[in-house]
């Protein structure tokens, strides 16, 4: 158990009971910081095929295509839990003392967005660039909560389920440099490139309408994971909740007139059908990217909560213990493996340094975890040792 807002929990629940409850918790969202990594390899090894948005299967590897959709999960995912998170601590909080964190954390994570994040890629990129991904959304998204989760359960669940469910159909509204409120709405649902003094740009990968209306639905599912819920009312909830997400993305899927831009089947290549199937728009993410995401997230709870005995939950839950620690420190040693290779062996393709073979972004996957996660436990560890160390519960 990593939440310092549990303790309390901790003191009046029976000891299994609250390791089934919170360690799947931690085990998922280990895995997503996992499967992370190998769409961050991607992007430092084989940058010379782009990867389109959606993911163009007519045209591209297959393998690129599977394994993009399995990186899918992460993002959706992480901003649920993160929602879930905040209502925990909530539980043994005041309003006030949630709030404060809220606003903290948001500001940390909007500082490590653009003072570490960031520059890692300056050099690289033809200029300055301030990238506006996740870390960022997450960041506003905690700031926006802090005012949202003062309303009535029911009414922040209809306000999630409304950003999340019906923001597609503000995508025929198309600002451009020049236009009054562009910064604003590419910001809030139009990724796109913000002109900044100085040279720099801002490119908003994430916009963060449909992501606030995940963070939030995750916080109005937070009674399911009370102590006094039993396991397996909440379970049959949450499989009720994933099952329905995903076969209302295959409903959605299959009429392919809303919720995403259309899919088209491939001729005479069942493969590339498949994969063009499952192609979804991520920036910003359609509902139909967020069906199948959240719903499989719902199922996985359960299946963790249920094998919790086994090793390998306990390993993910060290990754899911120290997330932060394990998102800044893979990414700076990606970088540096990156410019270590290009030093060595000089540009390849242009001026970077690419690996001719998609198959060796997988042997650097399998190579990398056990490395990483050896500093990973290590931090892990500091933070139930220490935590007499305020800044450390912000990891």
């Amino acid at each position: 158990m990593t939440y310092d807002s549990f303790a309390t929990d901790a003191r009046r629940t029976p000891a299994a009971a609250v390791t089934g409850r919170l360690q799947n918790i931690d085990a998922l969202r280990g895995f997503v910081m996992v499967l992370m990594l190998l769409d961050h390899l991607r992007e430092t090894w084989f940058t010379h095929l782009a990867v389109t948005d959606p993911y163009d299967a007519r045209l591209a590897l297959p393998a690129m295509g599977f394994a993009r959709f399995a990186v899918s999960f992460c993002a959706p995912i992480f901003v649920g839990l993160t929602g879930l998170g905040v209502y925990l601590f909530s539980v043994n909080h005041t309003v006030q003392e949630t709030t404060s964190y809220l606003l903290k954390r948001g500001l940390l994570l909007i500082a490590f967005e653009i003072l570490f994040l960031s520059p890692l890629y300056w050099g690289i990129v033809p200029q300055p660039t301030f990238w506006l991904q996740v870390i960022w959304c997450i960041g506003i998204c905690m700031i926006a909560l802090a005012a949202l989760m003062r309303l009535p359960r029911p009414v922040l669940i209809g306000v999630g389920l409304a950003l999340v469910c019906l923001h597609n159909l503000l995508d025929p509204i198309h600002l451009t440099q020049g236009d009054p409120f562009f910064p604003l709405w590419a910001l809030l649902h139009q990724r796109d490139t913000i002109l900044l003094p100085f040279g720099f740009v801002a490119k908003t990968t994430y916009p963060i309408l449909p992501w606030l209306g995940v963070i939030s639905l995750g916080f109005g599912i937070g009674p399911w994971f009370r102590p006094e819920v039993d396991p397996a009312t909440r379970q049959r909830r949450l499989l009720i909740l994933g099952f329905g997400m995903i076969a209302a993305f295959v409903v959605l899927r299959l009429l392919n007139v809303y919720g995403d831009k259309p899919w088209h089947p491939v001729q005479g290549d069942a493969l590339r059908t498949a994969v063009s199937f499952i192609s979804m728009t991520k920036y910003p993410p359609s509902l139909q990217f967020l069906l199948p995401t959240l719903g499989s997230g719902a199922l996985l709870l359960v299946l963790f909560e249920r094998i919790k005995e086994s090793k390998l939950i306990a390993a993910l839950a060290v990754f899911g213990g120290a997330p932060m620690f394990f998102y800044l420190f893979h990414l700076a040693v990606l970088r540096i493996l990156y410019h270590s290779a290009l030093a060595i062996f000089g540009p390849n393709h242009g001026t970077n340094f690419v690996l001719e073979n998609y198959n060796w972004v997988f042997v650097w996957y399998m190579a990398m975890i056990v490395p990483l996660y050896i500093p990973t436990a290590w931090f892990a560890r500091l933070k139930r040792r220490r935590r007499d160390i305020a800044w450390l519960k912000y990891f």
